[in-house]
């Protein structure tokens, strides 16, 4: 499922990606998808499914909700 996010950062892949020293293209190649897909994971403008969010949260060894954008305010 793939979700429009209207340019709005849903998710944190690419700062942990980045954090890790790691890149994209390695994500892709680990996930068996294109860096394209991967591209646009990485710059909001489409999100994975909750299960590649696992498959991503268990190749770089963080918890999942690393990964994703709280939507709450904080105080």
């Amino acid at each position: 499922m793939v979700i429009n996010t209207q340019n709005k950062d849903y998710n944190r892949i690419k700062a942990v990606l980045a954090d890790q020293n790691k890149t994209s293209k390695w994500l892709a190649e680990q996930l068996g998808k294109s860096e394209n897909t991967v591209s646009r994971w990485c710059s909001n403008k489409t999100q994975p499914s909750i299960e590649i969010l696992n498959q991503i949260s268990i190749l770089l060894n963080v918890d999942i909700r690393s990964l994703i954008r709280s939507n709450k305010e904080e105080k």
